[in-house]
């Protein structure tokens, strides 16, 4: 950091080490290799995604290499989608939990930096006292009145300071990262539950509809048995049928309505502070150009990578720590003052006093405390070091399987959409040879049925794919490195006013 009092703090450690010639015990901390193996698919990756001419089919090319926009979520080219975002990343509590938790973190690494610098203490005393002497001597009353400045200073003889200071420095960096995962959690919820309302949107409009076409067919049936030409089983199974598309209608307001709520929340905002904003599938534009990046390129973007890394820094500092506890501590003090039996001559000549004195202490026997807890300190960083490993191997299976996923919904889509236009024109046909005479009631029951099938599932196909955009976005680190929201050296940076002050 560069503040004054962090310069200060070094230097001070610095000239330490000159006077006494010590090094920090404990082992130097170097950051894990990005794996040179890893991959995310035994097979080349396609240059691009199929396409289908619907909304959300549109063939997105994967480019290997290229950055990730700050603000990913703006190649969907939603005006209503963008200040969205921009006033949940205001108002969400979350967000300020996390900030919180940096300057925290901050603070505390700022105050462990102290115990480079000496202690100073100042002591100021007036006793009255009445003291027995012995039996045959008058009891005396007399008044002592002091004032002195104590100053007490550890040596970093073995770095334990320097250490201790690293570790707090890791964990702040540990905050920081752990702020850009709430900041990507929260933008990739809001966009997935901004698809997910839209999806709900489209289905809902589907299967008005399909009930649309339902309730038409029923009357075409009613007309029919009126005339004689199909027995009342016929409607009582058209009029079920109907029945039931409308029973699936319910369900589908209900989640719309949750999904709403948690769009809310998650704005920071309360369910009737809702704006009334209205997200559907056409109004989002699915971005033609999809950024891979390298697995080794990965390993730097991931905020959770990047949080355990630095946890792995504070577990191997807290080793170099334990160490130093192990070994004896050098302590300097120093204590000048004046004293008088009488306030008015505190300050004349003849009241000072000082005293300057050094103290060593070593653990002779504690049990085999310091010991073992060297031992834990070792425990923990391995701890930490299969943490990270995990979340490698997390990080990379995320990727591929948002890359799996956009190849085969791509797909999906193209063949839903060709189930979508079989079926109308099959709905279309049947209807017409119904009311013809040409086919039997159950051939057009069986060809509305299979209607709102593909009409139901094209739309939660196009849905897929806006879903996976964004989630291969989240994947790959959002491109945090890139805001333009906020200054680096803002998020969550501790109050400039104090470090001024310093």
């Amino acid at each position: 950091m560069t503040s004054s009092r962090r310069i200060i703090a070094r230097a001070a450690s610095s000239a330490t080490l000159a006077l006494v010639a010590g090094c920090a015990v404990g082992p130097d901390f170097q950051a894990p290799q990005a794996p040179t193996d890893a991959g995310y698919s035994p097979d080349p990756l396609p240059k691009q995604t199929v396409s289908a001419e619907v909304a959300g089919g549109t063939a997105q090319r994967l480019v290997e290499g290229e950055d990730i926009p700050g603000e990913w979520w703006s190649l969907y080219h939603s005006e209503p989608l963008n200040k969205l975002i921009e006033a949940a990343l205001k108002a969400n509590p979350d967000l300020d939990a996390a900030q919180a938790a940096l300057r925290q973190a901050q603070e505390n690494e700022l105050a462990g930096e102290g115990a480079f610098f000496p202690t100073v203490t100042g002591n100021a005393s007036g006793i009255r006292q009445k003291a027995v002497i012995g039996a045959n001597i008058p009891n005396t009353i007399f008044s002592v009145y002091g004032a002195d400045a104590a100053v007490s200073y550890t040596i970093d003889v073995w770095g334990g300071i320097r250490r201790n200071v690293e570790s707090l420095e890791a964990r702040a960096e540990f905050q920081r990262y752990q702020l850009e995962a709430s900041y990507l959690t929260l933008t990739s919820n809001l966009v997935t539950a901004v698809i997910n309302e839209a999806s709900l949107r489209g289905q809902i409009q589907a299967t008005q509809e399909i009930i649309k076409i339902e309730t038409k067919a029923l009357d075409t049936v009613r007309h029919q048995l009126v005339l004689g030409g199909v027995a009342r089983a016929d409607y009582l199974t058209q009029q079920s049928t109907l029945a039931a598309t409308e029973a699936t209608l319910p369900p589908l307001q209900k989640q719309l309505e949750q999904q709403r709520n948690q769009i809310q929340v998650l704005a920071g905002r309360f369910p009737n502070q809702d704006p009334g904003e209205r997200f559907e599938l056409a109004s989002l534009t699915l971005p033609e150009e999809l950024p891979v990046s390298l697995p080794s390129k990965l390993i730097e973007q991931r905020p959770d990578v990047q949080a355990a890394e630095a946890t792995m820094h504070a577990a191997n500092a807290e080793i170099g720590v334990a160490i130093a506890n192990e070994l004896p501590q050098v302590t300097i003090t120093a204590d000048i003052g004046r004293q008088a039996a009488e306030f008015e001559k505190l300050f004349q000549a003849g009241s000072g006093m000082w005293s300057v004195g050094a103290n060593v202490t070593g653990t002779i026997f504690d049990g085999g405390k310091l010991l073992h807890t060297r031992r834990g300190a070792d425990a923990a960083y391995d701890q930490t070091a299969a943490q990270y490993r995990s979340t490698v191997l997390s990080a990379v299976g995320d990727v591929a399987n948002t890359l799996r996923a956009l190849t085969s919904d791509a797909e999906a889509l193209k063949a839903e959409l060709a189930a979508e236009r079989a079926a109308a024109d099959s709905l279309t046909l049947s209807q017409a040879q119904y009311q013809a005479g040409g086919i039997s009631f159950l051939t057009l029951l069986n060809a509305q049925q299979t209607y709102q099938q593909a009409h139901i599932g094209l739309v939660k196909a196009q849905a897929a794919r806006f879903t996976d955009t964004a989630a291969l976005f989240q994947a790959l680190g959002g491109g945090w490195w890139n805001r333009s929201d906020v200054a680096a050296k803002d998020r969550g940076a501790a109050s400039q006013t104090t470090d001024a002050a310093l």
